[in-house]
């Protein structure tokens, strides 16, 4: 088998994904956007959170050209990324119990707010207790997930419980268990993992959402440009300077 015909395979599965994510999960889609909307309107701020590889779409959110400048990451020390030495540290820590509330608790994030957590899995301590803590300061939270890994797999969490038991919304991305499309005989490992162009994509869908309903509403949606076009940093400067009480990725 060609290189050239796996890769059309991984295309098709990831395409297919997408249109799944589209058709089934419109009105948890309109929902989110609509919650975000309504945080934007009501003088709220927005968060995101992820850990490990479900941090890449956490971090696509945030200081991002065409998204909503009011999207802060909230992380949590050695497990945003593959960054930490070893890279199992990172696993490691989304597994202990108490990490979550600590993080939160020294956040920024109050009654009112709103925080996306991602996790593909929604097994671990971490993004569990994230979404119970937040909830229980008083934040609407919008979880992002593979709801079919809680029909598989044991929570790893205290409670028995997954992400997806505790959100005002849940954006189910339909990711296999497992998060590799492909497999062959030749090679005795799944492979070609599609949860981060999904993930994404879905997030995406919901801030469009958010600044349409914004939009609707007479608001203007508080949006950055690209620092790369011209006049981008001066429309960039401005936004910081008018919302800067709820961007904590800019000190002005």
């Amino acid at each position: 088998m060609g290189d050239s015909k796996l890769a059309g395979q991984f295309f098709d599965a990831a395409i297919g994904l997408l249109q799944r994510v589209r058709d089934e999960e419109a009105a948890s889609i309109e929902a989110a956007g609509t919650m975000i909307a309504d945080t934007v309107a009501d003088g709220g701020r927005l968060f995101a959170f992820g850990a490990g590889h479900s941090s890449l779409a956490a971090q696509d959110l945030v200081y991002r050209a065409g998204s909503l400048a009011l999207m802060n990451l909230l992380a949590v020390p050695g497990a945003v990324g593959v960054d930490v030495m070893p890279a199992t540290l990172g696993s490691a820590l989304e597994r202990v119990d108490g990490l979550a509330s600590a993080v939160l608790d020294s956040s920024p994030a109050r009654s009112g707010d709103l925080l996306v957590v991602i996790s593909l899995s929604g097994r671990n301590a971490l993004p569990v207790e994230m979404a119970m803590s937040a909830r229980a300061l008083g934040l609407r939270v919008i979880g992002v997930t593979s709801v079919v890994y809680a029909s598989e797999t044991a929570s790893r969490h205290s409670s028995g419980t997954y992400l997806k038991d505790h959100c005002d919304v849940v954006l189910d991305s339909k990711i296999a268990i497992g998060d590799a499309e492909l497999s062959l005989d030749a090679i005795p490992a799944p492979f070609a993992s599609a949860s981060t162009v999904v993930t994404s994509a879905l997030l995406q869908s919901v801030m469009a959402t958010a600044a349409g309903v914004l939009a609707d509403r007479g608001v203007e949606p508080p949006l950055l440009r690209s620092g790369n076009v011209d006049g981008g940093l001066e429309w960039n400067d401005r936004v910081f300077k008018e919302y800067g009480d709820r961007i904590f990725y800019w000190q002005g």
